[in-house]
């Protein structure tokens, strides 16, 4: 079985040089599907998220839903990089790479992987606004909760 390629880092990332990283000197790969959640302005009231993360509990938790995707999809390859700091409306904050022989495990590993990130890893948001507020810690959402638990029973989260 292959392992996630997991990073959590200040630094922003290349979308495209992470795809050509999964995919140099591979034929088996017939689907890559990728996502870039960005930071949003929030109808022009955000001016940043402040994200934190429990440096170790992060990268563990990444692995282990990485791990649960790529073994429920079969996926060929997975990368998983999520950013930290303060990072401005319009930038990428997380990026998921899946790739598998076929485009649906490649598609439902990807989904799988931003339903269970944005759950249980341990990465939290303080919103700054646009007029120089430092708002509030942003709270779970029971969408994100439903989202999660339409992939498997509650005992498996």
């Amino acid at each position: 079985m292959v392992a996630p390629l997991i990073r959590v880092q200040r630094e922003d990332f290349d979308g495209a040089i992470e795809s050509a990283a999964i995919t140099a000197d591979r034929k088996d790969i017939g689907a890559l599907v990728s996502f870039i959640g960005l930071c949003r302005d929030e109808q022009g009231q955000l001016d940043a998220l402040e994200l934190e993360h429990y440096p170790g509990m992060a990268e563990a938790e990444l692995k282990r839903i990485g791990t649960m995707a790529i073994e429920r999809f079969n996926l060929l390859a997975l990368t998983i990089i999520h950013r930290f700091g303060k990072i401005a409306a319009g930038e990428q904050i997380v990026l998921v790479i899946a790739a598998s022989s076929h485009r649906q495990a490649a598609f439902d590993g990807a989904n799988f992987v931003m339903d269970f990130l944005k759950t249980a890893a341990p990465f939290w948001k303080k919103e700054h606004g646009v007029d120089g507020t430092c708002g509030h810690w942003v709270a779970a959402r029971d969408a994100d909760d439903a989202a999660r638990d339409r992939w498997t029973p509650s005992s498996f989260t």
